[in-house]
């Protein structure tokens, strides 16, 4: 797994070409990145099935639980197929773009 680090957020990224491998990976290893806001970059794994995205279902939701971002970049993808629980966007502008957003409202108190 590839990680860059940004001033509010970490960038995943998997290395070896299995995306159900890697989100029960990061499953697993919550515990490193629970007080980071995190984008998924599936950009280099195009196509994504959306079967794919539903294994980063769990791990989304308990992040989120958290107040944290947690935020998928794959272009790939029917958005209308998409459970309301996924945050999924094309770019990574966007994603950085959720984070700020979110992070916004948490200090608002939404």
């Amino acid at each position: 797994m590839k990680i860059t680090e940004k001033d509010k957020y970490k960038i995943l990224e998997d290395e070896k070409g299995d995306l159900t491998g890697f989100a029960t990976y990061i499953s697993q290893n919550h515990k490193k990145f629970k007080n980071d806001n995190v984008i998924i970059n599936l950009l280099q794994k195009e196509p994504v099935q959306l079967e794919n995205l539903l294994s980063f279902l769990e791990i989304s939701n308990l992040h989120r639980s958290n107040k944290k971002s947690f935020v998928i970049v794959s272009r790939e993808i029917d958005i209308d197929s998409i459970p309301e629980e996924l945050i999924v966007v094309p770019t990574l502008v966007e994603a950085e773009d959720i984070i700020n957003m979110e992070e916004l409202e948490r200090e608002l108190g939404f």
